[in-house]
Formats: structure tokens, sequence, C-alpha cells
């Protein structure tokens, strides 16, 4: 056997080699859509019209802005958990005095890089 033909015979054998890996490439993305179309047809059907959500008669709802009171922060000996905090569930803040939004003092921007004096 000489160089030629072994050449040849390895640029074949790339050939075929580049050729399954390609067919091998198309079998998976084949078998990923059939998955995909077979997992779609299982999903429920998209809501017809008149399944559809509705306004309220009196209309759209609108938004309530308010202050709220603080809650303080229990102190004690031992640390407390964040579930142990009043508010999450056991006791509701109260609604707040002010009728103006909060502002931050001037020179004070509440922030890293807000401006202020530096």
């Amino acid at each position: 056997m000489d160089i030629a033909s072994t050449d040849i015979a390895a640029k074949g054998a790339l050939g075929i080699g580049l050729g399954v890996a390609g067919l091998v490439v198309v079998a998976l993305l084949i078998g990923a859509f059939a998955l995909g179309s077979r997992a779609r047809r299982r999903q429920p059907a998209p809501p017809r019209p008149e399944e559809q959500p509705r306004l309220p008669p009196g209309g759209p709802v609108g938004e309530v802005r308010e202050n709220r009171e603080p809650d303080e922060v229990p102190r004690g000996d031992h640390r407390i958990t964040p579930h142990e905090m009043p508010g999450h569930g056991n006791s509701p803040s109260r609604p707040g005095t002010a009728t103006g939004r909060r502002r931050w003092d001037d020179g004070g921007s509440g922030s890293f890089g807000g401006g202020g004096q530096g």
C-alpha cells in the first residue's frame, strides 16, 4: 500500500464519519421535535373567549395608596426568625396618619453614590 491510497482511504473515512455524525444530529432534532409536539398535545387548550376573565360590574379597580405605620422589631435575648416577626399573618400593620410621601433629607440620598456632601 502506498501513501496515496492511505490518504484517499483516510479522506473517505473522514467523509463517512462526518456523514454519519450529520445523520445522528438530524435524527436527534427530529426526535426532539416529535417529543415537543407530543408534550404540546397533552397540554390543555387555550381558553375560549367566553372563558376569559371579565371586568367587574363597577369597572376596573383603582389603585389605593396609603402610608402604613411601621411595626417595632421585638427586642429579646434570643435571635428571632422571619416567621416570628410581627406582621406576617399574626398582626397586620396599621394605617398611618401621614398624608404625604416620606422624603429624604437634603444632602442625604439614602443610597450609595446618590449624591450628598461626600
